[in-house]
């Protein structure tokens, strides 16, 4: 059974497109069938697996603008078990072609539904705000994951996003779930990344994630090789933190699935 998991935080430079390129390499790796869609108009996601943003003739754009079908967008990466549906600049303007349209928060929703059963996993790169492209991404989720940096200012926004999630579940998508938080950028030599650790877990009591993203030199010069962590510096710590996130995340699959 496909599952499908949004990316999302509203705060930008948290590790979100991280997250989402490596996860998705990470359980790829592994085995699992894996649709990554770039749904950020930076398109930081796209260039992550080794794709330039100003190839593909058709993006995440002209699909939900309703130009371009499921097929003309999807790209097989050079890496086994992934495919990539791409973006760019263009996509934010996809606000604005949406304004008049018919279900114009269940057109991602809509165009994957026939395609769900292709992928084990689908994960979803969500733009850093709370706009139509990550209400689209919520509708047609299963599951929202949280990346949270160790700073000061972590908590800032994460209960608009619970709200957001709370919101479209009453509205949209009636099976939306929390798929839980993962802390990155985590300085083991600071006070300050253990004290937000302990700061979330004492707020949001529930589904957080075990494995902590370790701040990690290898993982920042990763996306501009245009490679996911897991080829760039297999040996990395890095590399070993997304892969045992990919595990727990797996293995929260698995469970649903009885």
């Amino acid at each position: 059974m496909t599952r499908i998991i949004a990316v999302s935080n509203q705060k930008g430079g948290v590790g979100k497109t991280t997250t989402a390129v490596n996860l998705s390499a990470a359980l790829a790796e592994m085995g699992s069938k894996v649709l990554l869609i770039d749904m950020d108009p930076q398109g930081n996601a796209t260039s992550g697996v080794g794709i330039n943003k100003n190839d593909p003739e058709n993006t995440m754009y002209e699909l939900m603008i309703g130009e371009a079908e499921y097929g003309d967008v999807l790209i097989k990466t050079e890496y086994d078990n992934l495919w990539l549906m791409p973006s760019d600049i263009n996509l934010s303007g996809v606000e604005i072609e949406l304004l008049e349209v018919d279900r114009r928060e269940y057109r991602l929703k809509d165009t994957l539904e026939p395609h769900k059963g292709d992928f084990d996993y689908i994960l979803i790169d969500c733009p850093p705000s709370l706009n139509m492209l990550t209400v689209n991404a919520m509708t047609a989720a299963d599951t929202v994951l949280v990346p949270i940096q160790c700073e000061y200012y972590a908590l800032e926004g994460l209960s608009q996003l619970l709200q957001t999630i709370i919101l479209v579940r009453k509205k949209l998508n009636p099976y939306l779930e929390l798929e839980g938080i993962v802390f990155t950028m985590y300085d083991a030599r600071t006070n300050l990344s253990v004290q937000v650790v302990e700061n979330v877990k004492n707020n949001i009591k529930q589904n957080i994630y075990d494995t902590i993203i370790p701040r990690n030199v290898r993982l920042a010069e990763a996306p501009s090789h245009g490679m996911p962590i897991t080829k760039y510096a297999p040996n990395s710590t890095g590399a070993d933190s997304y892969r045992l996130l990919a595990l727990e995340v797996r293995g929260r699959s698995e469970r649903k699935k009885k």
